[in-house]
């Protein structure tokens, strides 16, 4: 086997180049943003969870991180020999592999996306939030799940609602909220 081949060279070349495709990885996701969408050409019937995918590229990279700094660290600052540093490595990667999947799920799981239905608005009363001219559009406040939202809708009568005159919705087209003076 060549000198340079040795666990130490070993160790300390994996570390580099995955801390580096790590990094890279890392401000690629900042400047361009986590949300690419992936079109496929096939349909496939899956049972796994998309979210929470433990070998993806991000905790390949944790395991190879993990791996060689923890191996370096084994040889240089601990002196142990070649089999226990590596397989210090290996549990210390497996954990970074671990923890980095976790994080990722972690992660996803606040991604959650509100589902608004505007027909729950039907015959339920608000405030005007600006003057609607007849006919017009404007905005009102009105309570939406739970929680005072500001919405466009549109006066579907023929006279004017000064705001923050109590407003009645009598009608929801399209996700457009017609209303009238309650």
């Amino acid at each position: 086997m060549p000198d340079f081949l040795n666990l130490y060279n070993v160790f300390l070349a994996v570390s580099i180049f995955s801390t580096v495709l790590y990094i890279l990885k890392l401000a690629i996701f900042i400047l361009v943003g986590g949300d690419a969408e992936v079109e496929t050409d096939f349909n496939a019937l899956s049972e796994t969870d998309i979210s929470f995918n433990f070998l993806s590229v991000q905790s390949i990279l944790a395991f190879f991180m993990g791996f060689g700094w923890s191996g370096l660290a084994a040889i240089v600052q601990f002196h142990t020999g070649g089999k226990i540093a590596l397989l210090i490595a290996i549990i210390i990667g497996l954990l970074f592999m671990f923890l980095s999947a976790y994080l990722m799920y972690s992660v996803k799981k606040l991604n959650k996306r509100i589902v608004v239905d505007y027909n729950e608005l039907i015959n339920k009363t608000g405030k005007a939030y600006t003057t609607f001219e007849a006919n017009a559009e404007g905005q009102i406040e009105i309570d939406l799940n739970n929680k005072l939202s500001t919405l466009n809708a549109i006066n579907s009568s023929d006279e004017k609602i000064n705001a923050f005159s109590i407003i009645k919705v009598v009608k929801v087209e399209n996700n457009q909220i017609y209303i009238t003076k309650g």
